[in-house]
Protein backbone atom coordinates (compact mmCIF):
# COMPACT_ATOMS: atom_id res chain seq x y z
CA UNK A 1 0.00 0.00 0.00
CA UNK A 2 1.31 3.35 -0.92
CA UNK A 3 1.91 6.28 1.62
CA UNK A 4 2.12 9.86 1.18
CA UNK A 5 4.73 10.94 3.08
CA UNK A 6 4.87 14.62 4.16
CA UNK A 7 7.58 16.30 6.07
CA UNK A 8 7.84 20.36 7.58
CA UNK A 9 6.25 22.58 10.20
CA UNK A 10 2.56 21.84 8.61
CA UNK A 11 2.40 18.08 9.77
CA UNK A 12 4.12 18.89 12.97
CA UNK A 13 1.75 21.73 13.76
CA UNK A 14 -1.23 19.78 12.66
CA UNK A 15 -0.68 16.75 15.16
CA UNK A 16 0.58 19.47 17.93
CA UNK A 17 -3.25 21.10 17.77
CA UNK A 18 -4.65 17.90 18.79
CA UNK A 19 -5.87 16.66 21.87
CA UNK A 20 -3.53 13.29 22.82
CA UNK A 21 -4.99 10.35 23.99
CA UNK A 22 -3.11 7.24 25.23
CA UNK A 23 -3.27 3.60 23.93
CA UNK A 24 -0.75 0.58 25.18
CA UNK A 25 -0.03 -2.48 23.37
CA UNK A 26 1.12 -5.39 24.42
CA UNK A 27 2.90 -7.83 22.08
CA UNK A 28 2.78 -11.66 22.53
CA UNK A 29 3.36 -14.39 21.56
CA UNK A 30 5.73 -17.72 21.42
CA UNK A 31 9.77 -16.80 21.64
CA UNK A 32 11.53 -16.19 17.80
CA UNK A 33 8.01 -15.03 15.74
CA UNK A 34 9.15 -11.70 15.41
CA UNK A 35 7.84 -9.70 17.95
CA UNK A 36 10.18 -7.25 18.48
CA UNK A 37 11.42 -7.11 15.04
CA UNK A 38 7.23 -6.20 14.09
CA UNK A 39 8.23 -3.07 16.87
CA UNK A 40 11.38 -2.26 15.06
CA UNK A 41 10.24 -2.16 12.01
CA UNK A 42 7.16 0.12 12.91
CA UNK A 43 9.28 2.42 14.83
CA UNK A 44 12.57 2.49 13.39
CA UNK A 45 12.37 1.05 9.92
CA UNK A 46 15.05 -1.30 11.34
CA UNK A 47 15.55 -5.15 10.70
CA UNK A 48 17.69 -7.43 12.74
CA UNK A 49 19.13 -10.88 11.09
CA UNK A 50 20.46 -12.00 14.13
CA UNK A 51 17.88 -13.09 16.67
CA UNK A 52 18.49 -12.06 19.68
CA UNK A 53 15.99 -13.02 22.70
CA UNK A 54 14.00 -10.59 24.79
CA UNK A 55 15.22 -10.51 28.00
CA UNK A 56 13.74 -7.37 29.67
CA UNK A 57 10.82 -5.15 29.70
CA UNK A 58 11.50 -2.67 26.80
CA UNK A 59 8.60 0.52 26.16
CA UNK A 60 8.56 1.87 22.62
CA UNK A 61 6.23 5.53 21.80
CA UNK A 62 5.18 6.00 18.50
CA UNK A 63 1.98 8.58 17.61
CA UNK A 64 -0.77 8.10 15.19
CA UNK A 65 -3.65 10.79 14.04
CA UNK A 66 -7.34 9.21 13.32
CA UNK A 67 -10.23 11.65 12.45
CA UNK A 68 -8.10 14.96 13.96
CA UNK A 69 -7.70 12.97 17.31
CA UNK A 70 -3.87 12.29 17.85
CA UNK A 71 -2.82 8.62 19.81
CA UNK A 72 0.09 8.34 21.52
CA UNK A 73 1.03 4.74 20.77
CA UNK A 74 3.32 2.43 24.36
CA UNK A 75 3.99 -0.56 22.81
CA UNK A 76 5.21 -3.03 25.31
CA UNK A 77 7.62 -5.98 24.36
CA UNK A 78 8.31 -8.14 27.11
CA UNK A 79 10.43 -11.59 27.51
CA UNK A 80 9.12 -14.74 26.79
CA UNK A 81 5.62 -14.93 29.16
CA UNK A 82 4.32 -18.82 28.85
CA UNK A 83 1.21 -18.37 29.62
CA UNK A 84 -1.28 -14.49 30.61
CA UNK A 85 -1.35 -14.10 34.20
CA UNK A 86 -4.69 -14.82 35.91
CA UNK A 87 -6.04 -12.16 38.39
CA UNK A 88 -4.03 -12.88 41.23
CA UNK A 89 -1.07 -14.34 39.37
CA UNK A 90 2.01 -13.39 41.22
CA UNK A 91 3.70 -12.72 37.49
CA UNK A 92 2.05 -8.68 37.83
CA UNK A 93 4.99 -8.46 40.54
CA UNK A 94 7.57 -9.39 37.60
CA UNK A 95 9.66 -6.00 36.84
CA UNK A 96 9.46 -7.46 33.77
CA UNK A 97 5.90 -7.46 32.88
CA UNK A 98 5.17 -3.89 34.63
CA UNK A 99 2.18 -2.39 32.59
CA UNK A 100 0.79 -5.52 30.99
CA UNK A 101 -1.81 -5.44 33.34
CA UNK A 102 -3.12 -2.29 32.41
CA UNK A 103 -3.22 -3.41 28.71
CA UNK A 104 -6.60 -3.27 27.03
CA UNK A 105 -5.10 -3.67 23.32
CA UNK A 106 -2.97 -6.89 22.40
CA UNK A 107 -1.29 -8.03 19.24
CA UNK A 108 -0.52 -12.06 19.59
CA UNK A 109 2.08 -12.60 17.06
CA UNK A 110 2.40 -16.13 15.66
CA UNK A 111 4.87 -17.91 12.75
CA UNK A 112 3.15 -18.92 10.16
CA UNK A 113 5.41 -21.81 9.53
CA UNK A 114 5.47 -22.86 13.08
CA UNK A 115 1.80 -24.62 14.40
CA UNK A 116 2.87 -24.68 17.46
CA UNK A 117 3.54 -20.89 17.94
CA UNK A 118 -0.17 -20.63 16.48
CA UNK A 119 -1.65 -22.96 19.78
CA UNK A 120 0.46 -20.50 21.96
CA UNK A 121 -1.58 -17.57 20.50
CA UNK A 122 -5.08 -19.44 21.13
CA UNK A 123 -4.03 -20.10 24.33
CA UNK A 124 -2.88 -16.71 25.07
CA UNK A 125 -6.27 -15.02 23.61
CA UNK A 126 -7.97 -17.67 26.33
CA UNK A 127 -6.19 -16.75 29.17
CA UNK A 128 -6.11 -13.09 28.13
CA UNK A 129 -10.37 -13.21 28.08
CA UNK A 130 -10.46 -15.48 31.28
CA UNK A 131 -8.57 -13.10 33.20
CA UNK A 132 -9.86 -9.35 32.28
CA UNK A 133 -14.01 -7.94 33.33
CA UNK A 134 -13.38 -5.57 30.14
CA UNK A 135 -13.27 -6.77 26.24
CA UNK A 136 -9.69 -6.29 25.08
CA UNK A 137 -9.19 -5.29 21.65
CA UNK A 138 -7.01 -8.30 20.14
CA UNK A 139 -5.60 -8.70 16.90
CA UNK A 140 -4.10 -12.06 15.67
CA UNK A 141 -0.55 -11.37 13.54
CA UNK A 142 1.23 -14.04 11.30
CA UNK A 143 4.86 -12.98 10.70
CA UNK A 144 7.59 -14.60 8.20
CA UNK A 145 5.47 -14.10 5.15
CA UNK A 146 8.75 -13.82 2.62
CA UNK A 147 8.14 -18.09 4.02
CA UNK A 148 4.97 -17.98 2.63
CA UNK A 149 6.21 -21.28 1.26
CA UNK A 150 6.77 -22.96 4.05
CA UNK A 151 3.60 -21.90 5.61
CA UNK A 152 1.32 -25.05 7.45
CA UNK A 153 -2.18 -23.95 6.75
CA UNK A 154 -3.62 -21.58 4.09
CA UNK A 155 -4.02 -18.03 5.08
CA UNK A 156 -8.08 -18.01 4.22
CA UNK A 157 -8.35 -21.03 6.46
CA UNK A 158 -6.64 -19.13 9.83
CA UNK A 159 -8.08 -15.82 8.56
CA UNK A 160 -11.83 -17.57 8.82
CA UNK A 161 -11.18 -19.01 12.51
CA UNK A 162 -9.73 -16.62 13.74
CA UNK A 163 -12.31 -13.71 12.54
CA UNK A 164 -15.72 -15.93 12.86
CA UNK A 165 -14.48 -18.31 16.12
CA UNK A 166 -12.27 -15.83 17.85
CA UNK A 167 -14.15 -12.52 16.94
CA UNK A 168 -10.19 -10.68 16.69
CA UNK A 169 -8.57 -8.76 13.80
CA UNK A 170 -6.40 -11.36 11.70
CA UNK A 171 -3.71 -10.46 9.70
CA UNK A 172 -0.31 -11.20 7.94
CA UNK A 173 3.25 -9.40 7.60
CA UNK A 174 6.66 -9.73 6.88
CA UNK A 175 9.32 -8.16 9.44
CA UNK A 176 11.88 -8.69 7.18
CA UNK A 177 10.26 -7.00 4.20
CA UNK A 178 8.48 -4.17 6.45
CA UNK A 179 5.23 -5.56 4.80
CA UNK A 180 1.88 -4.63 6.14
CA UNK A 181 3.69 -3.41 9.41
CA UNK A 182 2.43 -0.06 8.80
CA UNK A 183 -1.27 -1.86 8.51
CA UNK A 184 -1.13 -4.06 10.97
CA UNK A 185 -0.84 -0.67 12.98
CA UNK A 186 -3.67 0.97 10.94
CA UNK A 187 -5.96 -2.06 11.67
CA UNK A 188 -4.87 -1.79 15.07
CA UNK A 189 -5.96 1.46 15.69
CA UNK A 190 -9.14 1.37 13.57
CA UNK A 191 -10.25 -1.87 15.90
CA UNK A 192 -9.77 0.25 19.25
CA UNK A 193 -11.41 3.13 17.86
CA UNK A 194 -14.41 1.46 16.04
CA UNK A 195 -16.18 0.79 19.86
CA UNK A 196 -16.43 4.14 19.76
CA UNK A 197 -18.02 4.21 16.57
CA UNK A 198 -15.26 7.22 15.13
CA UNK A 199 -14.97 6.97 11.40
CA UNK A 200 -11.35 6.47 10.26
CA UNK A 201 -11.39 7.67 6.35
CA UNK A 202 -7.28 8.58 6.92
CA UNK A 203 -4.12 7.54 9.68
CA UNK A 204 -1.03 9.99 10.18
CA UNK A 205 1.75 7.97 11.53
CA UNK A 206 4.73 9.07 13.01
CA UNK A 207 7.44 6.76 13.87
CA UNK A 208 8.70 7.49 17.64
CA UNK A 209 12.60 7.89 16.07
CA UNK A 210 11.16 9.37 12.91
CA UNK A 211 9.04 12.34 14.70
CA UNK A 212 9.41 14.76 11.42
CA UNK A 213 7.98 12.13 9.23
CA UNK A 214 4.34 11.80 9.04
CA UNK A 215 3.02 9.15 6.58
CA UNK A 216 -0.87 9.45 5.41
CA UNK A 217 -2.83 6.37 4.56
Amino acid sequence: MAADVRTGDRCRCACMKMVQVQVQVAVLGAPGVGKTSIIQQFVAHEFQEEYTPTESRQLHRASAVLSERMYELLILDLPNLPRYPGPAGQEWMDPRFRGLRNSRVFILVFDICSPESFHHVKQLRQQILDSTSKPPVIVVVGNKRDKQKLRFAPRHALSVLVKKNWKCGYLECSARNNWHILLLFKELLISTTARSRIKTPSICLQGALHRERCSVM
